[in-house]
């Protein structure tokens, strides 16, 4: 049985469709990146299964439970961190978690070692005693993750748990996720590819309010494009007229040009079959020199624009 489950999950707004008929199982133990352009239906699904929204139709089951029958204990096991991270900036850090201590009905030692749990996972001591309002961007979504992971969720909802941040920043928080992970089911949803390969194992992609790819991260990025590209750069005659010719390329791209009279180009050739043995045998034969020969797969970009680009 799945940890998680959607089912046949659909949700309006004034007649336009967010979320159409969206399916998905999440195992335990998982870190799955959610992905999908703007209005897609991200944060729609997210919000539904954190109980924000109520789905129009299908079920969400948490445990085997339906979420609108158990709906208290489900949110017991869920943490969440919205995409605009609400927080009280007139309160202390302290304070602030405190209160959500206080929500979730902590009391006693329990609570203590929650408080602690979170403060130390998220590495906000320094700031502990801070009024939020003094916070910098990278420190308040470090204190977002701490409500969020406070009552130590099996669940944990991250919209854009990054966004607005520098780069340095994001490395910081995409290593709390990771280790975050370690023990409990993450859906994290982001703008930021790289951040999918870094820190998830499975990848869900929906557009316009459908699943359009749901699998491992690396299987979907190897059947991106299905066509790849070969950089290959020769001294020679004739290279890329030759080059061109051979059988699945598709196009042949200048390059810079590189110095000495060398020949560079991009090869744009059908995904199926690896051509760089064929280029090199051509190189053989025609007495070219190379000094490049280099095969670069399709990307996870390439995955999304195909996915989401013409309502794919």
């Amino acid at each position: 049985m799945p940890f998680l489950s959607v089912s046949d999950v659909s949700k309006q707004f004034g007649g336009v469709t967010a979320v159409d008929h969206v399916s998905f199982a999440v195992d335990r133990g998982q870190v799955v990146g959610f992905l999908g352009p703007n209005g897609a239906g991200k944060s729609t699904t997210m919000r539904m299964i954190t109980q924000y929204y109520e789905p129009d139709t299908g079920a969400i089951t948490l445990d085997g439970v339906p979420l609108a029958d158990a709906s208290l204990a489900a949110k017991r096991r869920i943490g969440y961190l919205a995409e605009n991270n609400p927080l009280y900036e007139d309160m202390l850090v302290h304070d602030y978690l405190a209160f959500i201590a206080d929500l979730r009905e902590l009391a006693g030692l329990s609570r203590r070692q929650a408080l602690d749990a979170a403060v130390t996972s998220t590495g906000i001591e320094s700031v502990y005693y801070r009024p939020i309002a003094e916070l910098s961007k990278g420190f308040r979504q470090r204190v977002g993750l701490a409500q969020a992971i406070l009552h130590r969720p099996d669940l944990l909802v991250l919209d854009e748990p990054t966004e607005g941040l520098d780069p340095n920043q994001r490395v910081e928080i995409r290593r709390l996720i990771g280790a975050l992970g370690k023990d409990r089911t993450v859906i994290l949803s982001t703008h930021v590819l790289s951040e999918v390969q870094q820190t998830c194992s499975r990848l869900l992609i929906i557009n316009r309010g459908k699943i359009v790819a749901d699998g491992a991260v690396d299987r979907l990025i190897a059947q991106a494009a299905g066509a790849v590209e070969i950089a290959v750069e020769a001294s020679g005659a004739g290279v890329a007229e030759a080059l061109g010719k051979l059988p699945g390329v598709r196009r042949v791209t200048p390059s810079a040009v590189p110095a000495d009279g060398r020949v560079a180009v991009t090869l744009t050739v059908d995904g199926a079959r690896d051509l760089r043995p064929e280029i090199f045998a051509l190189a053989q034969a025609r007495g070219w020199t190379l000094y490049e020969l280099h095969r670069q797969a399709g990307t996870l970009e390439d995955l999304f624009q195909q996915l989401t680009q013409g309502g794919a």
